[in-house]
């Protein structure tokens, strides 16, 4: 089959990669592993990638099966999971965790809880309901969903909202153990077809302090405005001091990450701010911490999205190309990212990045590895600090 071919030589070409990498580097560690292939099953194309690592190191690994590639963002599409146990070696086979082929079940986020074996889970339908579900072991059962979308209809008087949806990638849990999890709404206008676009945009944040029992939203960060074009999809770090960061995309010109910052993750959030260290070509990103001082030996943050800006089409149209997939790396609290390493030159796009216990550093992302067909696979990258920081 020509196309399993080309996948084969792919993975070839990794394998080489990461051979190399490590007799430049002994203690430099690279692996990469095809989690989901496009038109596996019943699905044309695999979207939205999240991973976490749980408090008893099961790596999880999670995106969106859709069934039909020509209807976008509205196709009818399930979420799967997919478990490793020993570090990412091997993993489990996929299984299906939240929808029935029917209807848009999309938008995952799993918070990986200091409570060992425990692993939110929330999901979006139709973008019109948040679900919510719970793991109490590392993400092998999970218990029936609840609907928590009422947390979020009194912000319909601030912004009328038909549209909403999840991060994507992953939620997290503050040092005071608030849940906090990354929302998206949009006022949703009819296009010609009867969809509904994702636009005029706004965000907030669900958040719990009981354990994921009860859901309540923060206050709006940033709606559609002349200064910001329709903040949307964003992730969530919190940083040393405390205080909850947000790392936003935008439907902005200006191809750049926004800012903006709360001391609780729920009130009194800063206006956005482009960040001018970060390119973004129009995609979601993933962020993370790798370490804080002084349990660690320094504070460092990890960053990761297809960073194209050297392309010479990286300001041209509506978006920026989804490609060269890149981790950066920050030690002054993302002030300035002055690590940077190319993960995957080609094809890229949703991604997201999770540190073990072990400090063992886990990137996912989406990339087409047949242009032909222009669909998705979602690809795990596994490697340690020495690999990321190895010039040679």
């Amino acid at each position: 089959m020509p196309g399993c071919s080309r996948v084969i030589s792919l993975l070839c070409i990794v394998a080489l990669e990461t051979f190399c990498a490590v007799a430049q580097n002994p203690q430099a560690q690279f692996q990469s592993t095809l989690l989901w292939h496009a038109a596996d099953n019943e699905y044309e194309t695999y979207r939205i990638p999240g991973i976490v690592v749980t408090a008893r190191g099961a790596v999880l690994a999670y995106g969106v099966a859709r069934r039909f590639l020509k209807d976008g963002d509205w196709s009818d599409s399930d979420i799967m999971l997919r478990r490793s146990l020993d570090d990412g070696k091997t993993w489990e086979s996929s299984k299906r965790i939240a929808g029935d082929l029917h209807g848009v079940t999309d938008n995952p986020v799993a918070i990986a809880s200091r409570r060992k074996g425990d692993v939110h889970f929330l999901y979006q339908h139709n973008y019109e309901r948040i679900f919510y579900m719970r793991s109490r072991d590392d993400g092998a059962t999970f218990s029936t969903p609840v609907d928590i979308t009422s947390a979020l209809d009194s912000l319909r008087s601030q912004f009328a909202w038909t549209i909403v949806a999840l991060g994507p990638g992953h939620a997290i849990e503050l040092r005071n153990g608030r849940l906090l999890v990354p929302v998206w709404m949009a006022e949703g206008v009819q296009t010609a077809n009867g969809q509904r676009r994702h636009a005029p945009s706004g965000i907030t944040t669900l958040y719990s302090d009981d354990h994921g029992r009860t859901w309540k939203h923060g206050d709006i960060i940033a709606i559609n405005s002349p200064e910001m074009a329709n903040p949307n999809e964003m992730q969530l770090i919190q940083l040393s001091d405390g205080h909850v960061m947000a790392n936003i995309r935008t439907g902005d010109n200006t191809r750049l990450r926004a800012i903006a910052i709360s001391p609780d993750g729920i009130h009194r959030w800063t206006k956005p701010k482009f960040d001018a260290h970060l390119y973004d070509p129009i995609c979601a990103a993933g962020i993370v911490r790798y370490s804080i001082a002084p349990k660690d030996d320094r504070d460092r943050i990890l960053f990761i999205n297809p960073d194209s800006e050297s392309l010479p089409e990286s300001h041209q149209g509506k978006s920026g190309p989804r490609q060269n997939l890149t981790l950066k790396m920050s030690e002054d609290e993302g002030k300035t990212w002055p690590v940077s390493r190319l993960l995957h030159p080609g094809s890229s796009g949703y991604s997201d990045v999770a540190v073990a216990p072990d400090k063992t550093i886990y990137a996912l992302y989406e990339s087409t590895l047949d242009p032909s067909i222009k669909a998705n696979s979602i690809t795990m990258l596994r490697f340690n600090l020495s690999w990321l920081q190895d010039t040679k």
